[in-house]
């Protein structure tokens, strides 16, 4: 039996451990009003506010106790101190007499309702991004927003730079118009309303234009050097204490995204992905890049056209960080899949050969994000690599480095069929082979589906499941050959007579990469293995006999187990 506690204890013990889970990376130290003590917290708390109906409960925290009063806007409140006459009364008195929106959710939709009533307003529309909208949302109280204005000359700049500028240091919502195109009016969430917003306008403008200033100066000065020229100083960035130079890497990234395009489509598209692939980390030593690492391979994209690299090439180096997180669509031609591949699997390769395999929720290297982005390329592309010459072209040749890499990408590869909708039993059959043209993936899958709705599919399911675990207890390799000689009963005959009608149409459709139809002729197979389970003694004391019955489950096992284990199907 538990014992009971008073509403105090218990709130005190929730106060504090829910201020211990906050996640506070640095805090500051403050007085208290006595002069003497002082608390750890993020920023200054001034009062706390606990009540159960009407009744103040007694708690104390951050050095304050708990009372009924609080205060509302700094400026806009209608009484300095708002006294909270009950729980229940606690959102409606803070917007009358404190003149805010205490609830986030509320708040949130009023700014987003405020946000396109604006941007209507002016015929735009504003830059959808959720997280800033939450970080808005946090930051003021009584939401009012104020349409503002830039200089036209700061449009010649990459609208990227503009828009993470203003995003990012100055928490600014850009307007786009219906092309998606950056215009040169933003929006402001302020804090205050007052009569008059001529002010507050113009400071927001004079506040962003040297920011925009700074981001025109970054992208002139960067353009005076070439990406070209800008290859030398890589070598002088560490890439990591074992593995040498961003210059080393690229060397190793260029080399096999020229062997992954001449396995692709010949000679031509070899040289444009090498070419890539050199410059494809250049703008990492540029001014733009060096201000906002957010922009790597986007500003590599201007700065290639500007040096009048073709087209694709510029392309290939934006493109070759895609995917970069779930859901992002892939690099735009075969140049920009050739270098995101090379990148992507170099990485993979490189840490775990060092052993730098993530470990539970830490990857600081995205390694689990890379191999998702060489799964979707792989598949999506239905691109002719398979994972052995993959790992032969990478130069991995350590068997367990390649066993342990091959393991934590079909893993990736599981977990995101699970995602796309297909069931855990169709995944696992069709995984567990470790199939290794990744881009059969989907026609395994959708083969595996149509075999699962025949109505043989569940007998044969158990049926195999049934062979594997009796060759697995042989424990030796089965020889798959039979000897007609030695089919004494009328029902191994018939299996028999079945898998030498039935096994070369499946396995010429295989071949042919119809893999329904592979599984579908298998159907025909139900009848005599049933009869021959019913009928036939598998472990006979005759060993000639034994061996041979065997060797006709392992030419029944190896039919059904070309497409997908099909065993897994059985529940």
């Amino acid at each position: 039996m538990v014992k009971g506690a008073t509403l105090s204890d218990g709130l005190q013990k929730a106060i504090e451990y829910a201020l211990a889970k906050l996640p506070i990376p640095k805090v500051m130290t403050y007085q208290l009003k006595d002069g003497w003590s002082s608390v750890n917290f993020v920023r200054p708390a001034h009062k706390l506010v606990a009540l159960h109906g009407a009744e103040v409960v007694p708690v104390s925290v951050l050095g304050l106790r708990a009372g009924r009063e609080t205060q509302g806007h700094r400026f806009e409140a209608k009484n300095p101190v708002v006294s909270i006459k009950d729980a229940d009364s606690y959102a409606q008195q803070l917007e009358s007499e404190g003149a805010v929106i205490p609830g986030f959710e509320a708040r949130r939709a009023e700014i987003e309702k405020q946000l396109q009533a604006a941007a209507a307003k002016e015929g735009l529309q504003p830059i959808e991004d959720q997280a800033l909208l939450d970080e808005v949302t946090a930051l003021v109280e009584r939401p009012n927003v104020l349409t503002c204005q830039f200089e036209k000359e700061f449009l010649d700049v990459p609208q990227e730079c503009l828009i993470l500028t203003m995003k990012a240091n100055q928490k600014y919502f850009p307007l786009l118009d219906a092309a998606g195109k950056l215009t040169n009016k933003f929006l402001v969430v302020s804090n205050i309303s007052p009569a008059d917003a001529s002010a507050v306008i113009g400071g927001n403008e004079r506040v962003v234009r040297p920011r925009l200033a700074d981001a025109k100066f970054f992208f002139d000065q960067d353009r005076k050097k070439s990406l070209m020229d800008r290859i030398p100083g890589l070598a002088k960035v560490v890439y990591h204490n074992k593995l040498g130079t961003q210059g080393e890497r690229i060397e190793r990234v260029a080399a096999l995204a020229r062997a992954i395009g001449a396995k692709l489509d010949g000679e031509n598209l070899a040289n444009q992905a090498d070419r890539a692939a050199v410059l494809a980390k250049a703008d990492l030593l540029t001014d733009m890049v060096g201000e906002f690492p957010e922009l790597q391979g986007i500003m590599g994209r201007y700065y290639a056209l500007h040096d009048g690299e073709p087209a694709d090439i510029a392309d290939a180096i934006e493109d070759h960080y895609k995917p970069r997180f779930a859901g992002d669509e892939l690099p735009r031609n075969s140049v920009g899949v050739c270098v995101a591949l090379a990148d992507k699997l170099q990485t993979l390769a490189d840490m775990f050969g060092i052993g730098q395999l993530p470990t539970g929720d830490k990857d600081p290297f995205a390694l689990r994000r890379h191999a998702l982005g060489l799964v979707r390329m792989l598949i999506e592309r239905d691109l002719s690599l398979d994972l052995p010459w993959l790992f032969h072209a990478v130069k991995l040749a350590d068997a367990k480095v390649v066993e342990q890499l091959s393991g934590f990408i079909y893993e990736r590869l599981a977990g995101s069929l699970r995602e796309q909708g297909y069931s855990a039993l169709e995944v696992d059959a069709v995984v567990s082979l470790r199939p290794q043209r990744l881009g059969d993936i989907p026609k395994r899958l959708a083969a595996v589906r149509a075999f699962a709705a025949l109505p043989e599919a569940a007998s044969l399911a158990a049926a195999n499941k049934r062979v594997g675990n009796i060759l697995k207890k042989v424990g030796a390799d089965v020889a798959a050959r039979v000897d007609a000689a030695l089919l004494k009963e009328d029902a191994e005959r018939a299996l028999s007579d079945a898998l030498n009608a039935v096994k070369p149409q499946a396995d010429a459709a295989f071949e042919r990469g119809d893999y329904t139809a592979s599984l579908q002729t298998l159907a025909a197979l139900k009848a005599p293995v049933d009869a021959f389970f019913d009928h036939v003694m598998v472990n006979t004391e005759d060993a000639a006999l034994r061996q041979n019955r065997l060797g006709l489950l392992a030419i029944l096992h190896q039919a059904m187990n070309r497409v997908a284990d099909l065993s897994k199907l059985s529940a």
